[in-house]
């Protein structure tokens, strides 16, 4: 593939932008089986793009089909490119993560599922479609794992309710918990597998109780990473990937 084909594909502007880089000296590569990055200064050099890593203005990469991210999501932000009150999680990514081209109206990685501003926790992005649809869709029952603190004490009633089901304002069907472990006197780990708007609040409210933090843990067998701090992302890993799907 050609170079500017290649920092295109990867977010990093239009191809005219892409070849003013590589013109310019800004992008050196590093092939598959290479040990040392190399200036190219031809927007057209064909570069094999399987296993390649790349600089683009000193900052490394490497090539990816497709992205798959994990992001430890900070409280006091929006899992929104059009955020209306607080900062978007997408202004923690770096650029051309948001740039990807797709053929989709929307280019960039997406969110998979949304947590609200104050919920902290595990997100997963990504710009595959099949791989966002597989982890949303309440026919695939993705079970997440939410970490609940509680306003009031955890009795065994409200247990058995969020496992027997809850009836929500909006669906007349009971609403069930896959599983509830208490894990404090008000702190509760609550899996479910499917993704009302304002699932877990809701849930608790009707059991009885209230929420005063939440705090997603897991997303299918992959905790979030414990050295992830709130606000940082990373690359998923294949092992990652593979405990995913």
């Amino acid at each position: 593939m050609q170079l500017q084909d290649i920092l295109y594909s990867q977010g990093f502007g239009t191809r005219r932008v892409c070849a003013g880089l590589i013109q310019q000296g800004f992008v050196a590569v590093c092939p598959s089986g290479a040990t040392q990055f190399s200036l190219v200064l031809d927007a057209a050099a064909n570069i094999p793009e399987a296993g390649l890593r790349f600089q683009v203005q000193g900052g490394l990469w490497r090539y990816c089909t497709k992205a798959y991210l994990v992001l430890n999501k900070p409280a006091g932000t929006e899992c929104s490119q059009k955020p209306s009150t607080y900062p978007s999680i997408y202004t923690l990514l770096p650029a051309p993560l948001r740039q990807r081209p797709s053929k989709s109206a929307v280019a960039g990685v997406q969110a998979v599922g949304r947590l609200d501003q104050d919920t902290t926790g595990m997100l997963l992005l990504s710009d595959d479609g099949q791989f966002l649809h597989r982890m949303t869709s309440p026919k695939k029952h993705v079970p997440k794992v939410y970490q609940v603190t509680t306003k009031h004490a955890i009795d065994a009633d409200q247990i058995r309710l969020l496992i027997d089901g809850v009836v929500l304002d909006d669906d007349s069907a009971p609403v069930r918990a896959a599983a509830c472990v208490q894990t404090g006197e008000r702190s509760i780990d609550l899996t479910l597998t499917e993704g009302k708007y304002h699932q877990v609040k809701r849930m608790v409210a009707a059991a009885g109780n209230r929420v005063e933090a939440l705090h997603r843990s897991q997303i299918g067998h992959m905790r979030l990473p414990s050295d992830l701090k709130p606000g940082q992302w990373r690359w998923l890993e294949d092992e990652e990937l593979a405990l995913l799907r």
